[in-house]
């Protein structure tokens, strides 16, 4: 167990910077690691925190989107909120600079502002998330009419988190299958199988789960533009669609005097600390790390918060980054548990199963922020973690019904 040690607090401001799964984790983090011993200030230019993978269930019948204040989660968690937007740092004099005027002064910093979508498939849908609920509704009902009769469901290639498409393509096909509507159901990634990155034994599920609900799927495949009821594939492919849904590219936001790769994001190393910026970490999306993912993020935002605790006296050994990727996948029907350890020597440790691989079995997974999260009402945790392998999990089963088998739309 962590030990916080026994001094007065220091006036030691840490400024972090965004609303999402990394800065709520970080700003946890540091709370729960050096308590007296630091001042937490949440910065971010939105007032909401978004549970956004949820979106991804919204159109088939699953629960609005859960969202929260953020100014009441700081709160909650013993620091304080500021909106605002980050423009850039004056890393010598320890200064963060707002888009509004606002200058913050911090000791440490831990930028968390995340990554922008834009659109990769020109013609298609592009699905970010909740913004895109109800066009993605719309769709479904006019494919339901009659018209579409070819969905085609699009994985660009370049910095993408490609989970949410699969989601939708499956509780499409399960939905249609329940209410006895036909449809051709094509997906399209530029992966060399699909979802790849989660390991051999998660794929070959993955595509099993595919087959078993008749979509068709074209690995390999780079979609490009949608135009005269043709996708359009580098290089000269051309697949008939009547209708496309796209996941964006992730760009990431310019902060003055951040360092950035060639790409725009932010490298770090393990501990999370950028490169040429002293006293500032980065965490999430924003980082040059080429998976975007929220229990990624949540990872990196605790090693960077480990990191600032232990220079402040917090009796730990900061631990270094090493990313597991977890994820829940919605079907339609019994979600599917992914999980994989990411970097090598780690032998194949790639896992599909429809039991919970994980604790607590959420989608968004974070050390301090699902329990948290499940104190404000997504689910009923339970007071500790199990100490065995067996998940003795005491789930409200109302919400984990909502969280993992949308109901059919009436």
């Amino acid at each position: 167990m962590t030990r916080t040690a026994s001094t007065r607090r220091r006036d030691f401001r840490v400024l972090v910077c965004g609303g999402g799964v990394a800065g709520l984790e970080a700003m946890l983090a540091l709370r729960a690691l050096a308590g007296e011993l630091v001042d937490v200030e949440l910065v971010a230019p939105e007032h909401h925190f978004f549970y956004r993978p949820l979106a991804v269930a919204e159109p088939f019948g699953g629960p609005r989107v859960f969202r929260w204040e953020l100014a009441d989660l700081a709160r909650a968690a013993g620091a304080d909120f500021t909106p605002g937007e980050l423009s850039g740092l004056d890393v010598q004099a320890h200064v963060a600079e707002l888009a509004n005027g606002q200058r913050i002064r911090y000791d440490a910093l831990v930028l968390a502002c995340g990554a922008r979508p834009q659109v990769a498939v020109a013609g298609a849908l592009t699905f970010r998330g909740p913004a895109d609920v109800e066009r993605f509704r719309a769709l479904l009902d006019e494919a339901k009419s009659g018209e579409p009769k070819r969905l085609v469901f699009a994985v660009p290639s370049g910095i993408v988190w490609p989970l949410p498409l699969y989601e939708l393509a499956l509780l499409t096909a399960t939905e249609f299958e329940r209410e006895g509507h036909e449809a051709a159901l094509v997906l399209v990634t530029s992966e060399a199988r699909p979802l790849a990155l989660f390991g051999t034994r998660a794929s070959e599920a993955v595509e099993a789960l595919l087959a078993e609900h008749g979509i068709d799927l074209r690995a390999s495949t780079y979609p490009a533009e949608v135009a005269d009821g043709v996708l359009r594939c580098g290089p000269g492919a051309e697949i008939a669609a009547d209708r496309v849904v796209a996941l964006p590219r992730l760009r990431a936001p310019t902060i003055g005097g951040v360092p950035r790769d060639r790409n725009g994001f932010v490298p770090t190393n393990t501990h999370g600390r950028v490169a040429g910026a002293r006293d500032v970490y980065a965490a999430g999306d924003l980082t040059a790390f080429p998976i975007k993912q929220g229990g990624l993020a949540a990872q990196q935002a605790d090693a960077a918060a480990e990191a600032i605790a232990a220079t402040l006296g917090a009796v730990l050994e900061p631990r270094p980054f090493r990313p597991v990727l977890r994820a829940l996948l919605l079907t339609g029907g019994r979600p599917s548990f992914l999980r994989v350890e990411l970097g090598g020597g780690h032998g194949e440790t790639s896992t599909a199963s429809d039991e919970p691989l994980w604790w607590l079995p959420g989608k968004i997974v974070g050390r301090y922020l699902a329990p948290f999260l499940a104190d404000f009402g997504l689910v009923e945790a339970p007071a500790q973690r199990p100490e065995d392998d067996v998940l003795r999990i005491e789930l409200d089963a109302a919400a984990v019904h909502e969280l993992m088998l949308p109901t059919p739309r009436r």
